[in-house]
């Protein structure tokens, strides 16, 4: 891996020194323009640096909570009959001093008749209404990039899949087939701490999780599917899911090691124009397979997840967007019974609230913006200011803090408490 990302990084780097050399000078060309007047190739991509630190003094981890380089090329070429699109990260990341590569897009596009849309390949998938919340999106999620201070493209991750896109008449019927299972990235203990009901405390790297993912082609595979109309000017859906829980949200006995258990999710949402603005609604049920009716204590019970929200500009250039969440648990006497002595039980609703807050200013050069998430049942939350000020075409600085608090530390936000932490990046985008 070490030696791919010094390869590509070589390769970039000869790249740019090409787009500012002598020779670009000469022909009064940039790389860019270049390779599109010459190959067809569009070329986008940046170079950036983040830096951030705790807020809060945490025993199990580092006091460094991003320190890190990257640098991103995008290349796109269109064929008469097909799209072939690039889209990789070299990774210079100072807290675990490693050096990666990630290839987020490298696929194909094609339509083989005017009603069929296919693509084929590494690619990040999403869809859903919901905002930073998630109910029939089953793509694989970065919520430890996201809680570090990454851009917030990194909360999405790629999959290996097969996407095609079918067209009858007012109806489009979307397929997302992955061969294999890929989870969430999830907060282990290595780079987050968090609460673990087996130890009873919040633990990080003294006690990372470790955990058993479903990893056989064709056999632990993932289907999402999504029938979708509008009605005017209401967009409507309907939704199937057929794989596993994207987080580990059980264990094996006999192992004591996380795992995956089988899961299926039938949901619809609808968002419309409404007062100004625009709402909308999402369902979801969550039939955890492997549960047996809330019976047994190592799997996460089945559940239902319901969300409505609104959003519309509040003032001139200030917009506003706010969501109500609820999670209830099904079959929840049975899941009470199953609760091993000394475990904390979850209530059988969970309720959550967030904000949006976006203003524009200096002619829309700068960006503050405010989103925040909590939980009245739980008392806890997550409070994420942000700036973003475009220094010129080119450039481009943001940072902001990542802030939970929570009453106790066993629930969903209180458990990240010990995370909070202030970051700011530079880019330079090409």
């Amino acid at each position: 891996m070490k030696k791919t990302a010094f390869i590509a990084l070589s390769a970039l780097s000869a790249l740019l020194a090409c787009e500012t050399g002598p020779a670009a000078a000469e022909e009064g060309k940039s790389l860019t323009d270049r390779l599109y007047d010459d190959y067809g190739i569009e070329m986008l991509g940046f170079a950036e640096t983040r830096w951030g630190t705790r807020l809060v003094d945490d025993e199990n981890e580092d006091t460094l909570s991003i320190g890190e380089a990257r640098a991103q090329l995008e290349l796109t070429r269109y064929f008469d009959a097909f799209t072939l699109q690039f889209k990789g990260d070299l990774l210079a990341d100072a807290v675990t001093e490693e050096l990666e590569a990630d290839i987020r897009s490298l696929n194909v596009a094609f339509r083989p008749s005017d009603v069929l849309d296919v693509k084929i390949g590494r690619m990040v998938s999403t869809w859903g209404t919901g905002d930073l919340v998630f109910i029939n999106d089953m793509f694989p999620k970065d919520w430890q990039s996201f809680f570090i201070g990454r851009d917030d493209e990194y909360l999405k991750q790629a999959s290996n899949s097969i996407r095609t896109g079918l067209f009858l008449g007012d109806y489009t019927i979307d397929v997302v087939y992955t061969p294999r299972f890929q989870g969430s990235e999830f907060v282990s203990g290595e780079r987050l701490s968090y609460f673990n009901p087996g130890a009873g405390q919040i633990v990080g790297q003294n006690m990372v999780m470790a955990d058993d993912a479903p990893d056989a082609y064709f056999e632990d595979d993932e289907t999402s599917v999504r029938l979708s109309k509008r009605f005017g000017g209401v967009e409507t859906a309907l939704y199937g899911y057929m794989g596993f829980w994207q987080e580990p949200e059980g264990m094996d006995a006999t192992t004591s090691k996380a795992i995956y258990p089988r899961l299926n999710v039938w949901g619809a949402s609808a968002r419309s124009p409404m007062l100004g603005g625009i709402g909308n609604i999402e369902v979801g049920y969550y039939d955890s397979f492997d549960d047996d009716d809330g019976l047994n204590p190592y799997i996460r019970p089945s559940e239902y997840r319901f969300l409505v929200g609104f959003e519309r500009e509040l003032a001139h250039e200030l917009t506003g967007g706010f969501q109500y969440y609820l999670e209830a648990i099904d079959e929840y006497e049975n899941y009470e019974q199953t609760v091993a002595p000394g475990m904390e039980a979850r209530d059988e609703y969970r309720q959550m609230l967030t904000m949006r807050l976006t203003k524009l200013m200096m002619q829309q050069t700068l960006t503050l913006s405010l989103f925040a998430y909590y939980s009245p049942t739980d008392n806890d939350g997550y409070i994420r200011p942000k700036f973003k000020y475009k220094l010129t075409d080119n450039w481009l600085v943001d940072g902001g803090f990542n802030l939970f608090f929570g009453e106790d530390e066993h629930t969903f936000w209180g458990r990240f408490e010990d995370n909070s932490n202030a970051f700011v990046g530079m880019r330079y985008s090409f």
